[in-house]
Order: structure tokens, then sequence, then C-alpha cells
């Protein structure tokens, strides 16, 4: 059963989330807003949001992840990493990630991150909640990624690139940033071609919630 939410802060149990023939599975409520106390308790009880009019929460089954371990690094990549071409930031420039996330870019002429969802995650940001990689070629960004952290938990929330390779380059350097800082879950969400390429697998929803629980527990900073 789909919950509808109101100004009180709740969700309803995850593992209740229903699952539909297309590839959304997982729509477990829908209303309430995108405050910040009210994306933290999404996030810490494996919940998204995806859609702002009206606001649609998701938990699928199963959940994107990528374990540190099993990163993926194909030889092209590797060659670009060793050329050092760009620099690489945290949180030089949160905003200009979030927009360059939600433009359009051909074969996509719209996005989920609506201006609304930018300025809810700009707030998680100024929080200290939401965080970002940027990729630079000399003083222009050309790619990056952003997500949202609680505990030893990251979730990636959306990626991008201008120049060929250098979201991928953003997400090596987030893995290796995750793992330094003291990170144990990266939750992906959905797997992507991407992701999967790079090593990104799936979990069960119970599997995954566990993993969730202790995650968030974990002493671990982004910065």
């Amino acid at each position: 059963m789909i919950a509808t939410l109101d100004e009180r802060l709740w969700f309803p149990d995850p593992t209740l989330a229903g699952q539909f023939e297309d590839s959304l599975g997982g729509l477990i409520a829908v209303g309430g807003d995108l405050s910040i106390p009210r994306l933290l308790l999404a996030y810490r009880s494996g919940i998204f949001p995806w859609t702002e009019d009206p606001i649609t929460w998701w938990s699928p089954n199963p959940r994107a992840i990528l374990d540190f371990d099993r990163l993926h690094v194909g030889r092209g990549l590797r060659r670009v990493l060793c050329q050092d071409r760009f620099r690489i930031t945290c949180n030089q420039d949160f905003p200009g990630v979030i927009d360059a996330c939600a433009a359009p870019y051909p074969g996509r002429d719209s996005t989920w991150i609506t201006p609304g969802f930018q300025r809810a995650y700009t707030r998680l940001h100024h929080a200290g909640h939401a965080h970002s990689i940027e990729c630079w070629q000399d003083q222009d960004l050309v790619g990056g990624i952003y997500g949202v952290a609680i505990g030893g938990f990251f979730a990636g929330e959306s990626m991008f690139h201008r120049v060929d390779n250098t979201s991928k380059v953003a997400l090596v350097h987030l893995v290796a940033h995750l793992r330094k800082r003291g990170f144990v879950l990266f939750d992906l969400q959905m797997l992507t071609p991407l992701t999967q390429a790079m090593g990104a697998g799936v979990l069960p929803r119970a599997d995954y919630l566990n993993r969730l629980r202790g995650a968030v527990g974990v002493a671990a900073s982004f910065l």
C-alpha cells in the first residue's frame, strides 16, 4: 500500500514498498516535503525522493550499491587517470555540480532534478549533509557527482560529464575518498550501464537495509 504523507515526520516500513511491472518498482509514499529533517529520515530509512510534483518516495528492490573493493577501472580509464589531465576537488562548487546534473543533454530533454530538488539538496549541502566531487579542466567544471552522507553511508544522487570520461574520473576519486574517510556503504539506488560496468551490483532490499542500519552508525566524515 502506498502511504500518503502530511506534515507529520514519518515514513512507512520500506519493506512494504510495492513491486510493479515496470523498472521503477519500490514506490512507498507520496506527499510530504523536501525539508532537511524529512530527507535525512528518508535516507536513514532506505528511502529517497524521485519526483517533486507530486513528491514520491521510493525504496527499490533490489538496491544498487558499489562495494569499494569491486570498483572496476578499465584500461582506457586508467590511462586517463595516469595522464593527470583533470583537477579534482571536494565541495568547491556544489551548486555548479547540481546545476550540471539537472541540465538537459543530447537524448534527454528533461530531468528529475527540478528547481525544487536543487534548492532542497543545496540546503542539505549548507547543513553539511550533501557533498560534491568536482572534475576541472583548467578553470572549467567538466564533470562531477553529488550525494548525501550520513555516518558511514553515502548515497550517490547524480553525476555529469562535459568531457569524455570525466564522470568516471569523478566516481573513481569519490570511491577513494569515501574509503579513506571511513565510509562503508556506497548506495547507487538504481543500477545503470555505466555503474554496472564499473563494478556496481545489487542487493535484495532486506540485505541493503541491514547494511544501512550498520553504516549510518559508523563514525565517518566526508570532510
